[in-house]
């Protein structure tokens, strides 16, 4: 019988991450990799057709930022899941269109082979009423969401298997930290609180884009600076953030390199890291406590010297790291014995879009 295989694409806000699996309990990695700054989605087939990923998929598994109010479970990709996800776009300028434009590319390419959507959104799905409301008038049908969701899901399933049902079951905050970056808070399994609201720009301070932000600030902008809807869109997504606040990048490796000689850069890894300390402690006002804290992401999985800091301060909390294993970016970085385990977890948002897309498959 020939093998069944998922393609999964992960597009990004930086970049666009694939692999290819075959069936298995789990799914078997046959190809990963990522492409920098792709232009068009024609540069991504034509990646992937270098790479030898372009053949005989049984399905292909895409990862959508927002699925809005009505989509959080995976699903197949159809003509009604697409025109309503189009509409959405307004809520998520910076990924949902590139994410659609690269579904619609592969279905121009292989017709015949289904595609399956899963969303970023769904792991937040369960939000209590207090932590998805939004402070407006109901009129307006807006709420927070929370994103990062696959990921989330990932170390959720990859705590439960290193650490056990107990650990993955207490009080636990999971921080994705990259290029975009978000904690959640999840106690009992289930997500409570979470820091990207409404959108993937608020929440901490990322690579490019503001977190949260004043509101006033930005009345101001658009009063005094005359700014447009869409050089404000620009703005606080792609020219804000640790670019903005450096003048110079929004690679934390670069502002780490640079911080001794250039006060702009040591203000970037400054804040970035007191936010993501601030915004811990807010998480674990809703928790009750902390049992385990994970590191994922770009920076929060290879950026030792920003977990340090990030961490440094939470003592009292019962956050204690251990330097040596820290450095190596060690599975537990935290001390033997300390109340609170601090894990790194490499995260793997490609294996979650492969399993659901099996799943849908009935394989």
């Amino acid at each position: 019988m020939p093998v069944t295989t998922a393609l999964a694409l992960n597009a990004g806000s930086s970049s666009v991450k694939a692999a290819l699996f075959e069936e298995g309990a789990p799914p078997v990695e046959r190809f990963r990799g990522r492409l920098e700054r792709a232009a068009s989605p024609d540069d991504v087939l034509h990646w992937l057709d270098a790479n030898g990923a372009t053949a005989n998929h049984a399905v292909i598994a895409h990862r959508l930022v927002h699925g809005g109010p009505d989509y959080a479970a995976p699903a197949f990709v159809t003509p009604k899941l697409l025109r309503d996800l189009d509409a959405l776009k307004p809520l998520d300028p910076t990924h949902l269109p590139a994410e659609l434009d690269l579904i619609a590319a592969c279905a121009a390419r292989w017709p015949s082979v289904p595609q399956v959507a899963c969303f970023d959104t769904g792991f937040h799905r369960d939000l209590p009423t207090v932590a998805r409301t939004l402070p407006l008038p109901r009129r307006f049908g807006l709420r927070r969401y929370g994103f990062h969701g696959v990921s989330y899901e990932y170390l959720m399933e990859e705590l439960a298997r290193v650490a056990g049902a107990y650990a993955a079951h207490g009080r636990v905050v999971l921080a994705h930290l990259g290029s975009g970056a978000s904690l959640a808070a999840v106690r009992g399994g289930v997500c409570v609180d979470t820091t990207m609201g409404f959108t993937p720009t608020g929440g901490l301070v990322m690579g490019t884009r503001t977190g949260d932000l004043d509101p006033g600030a930005l009345v101001h902008l658009l009063r005094n600076e005359k700014l447009t809807a869409d050089q404000l869109d620009a703005l606080v997504n792609r020219d804000s953030g640790l670019r903005g606040i450096s003048e110079t990048s929004a690679d934390i490796r670069e502002l780490l390199a640079r911080e001794a000689s250039d006060p702009r850069a040591a203000d970037a890894v400054a804040v970035f890291c007191y936010q993501a300390r601030k915004h811990i402690g807010a998480l674990l006002a809703v928790l009750g406590g902390l049992d385990t804290l994970v590191f994922a992401g770009g920076i929060g999985e290879n950026a030792s010297e920003v977990r340090a800091r990030i961490c440094d301060g939470l003592g009292f909390l019962g956050v204690h790291l251990d330097a040596t294993q820290n450095d190596v970016n060690a599975a537990v970085i935290s001390v033997p014995g300390a109340p609170v385990a601090v894990r790194v977890i490499r995260t793997d948002e490609e294996a979650v879009l492969a399993r659901a897309a099996f799943r849908l498959l009935g394989v």
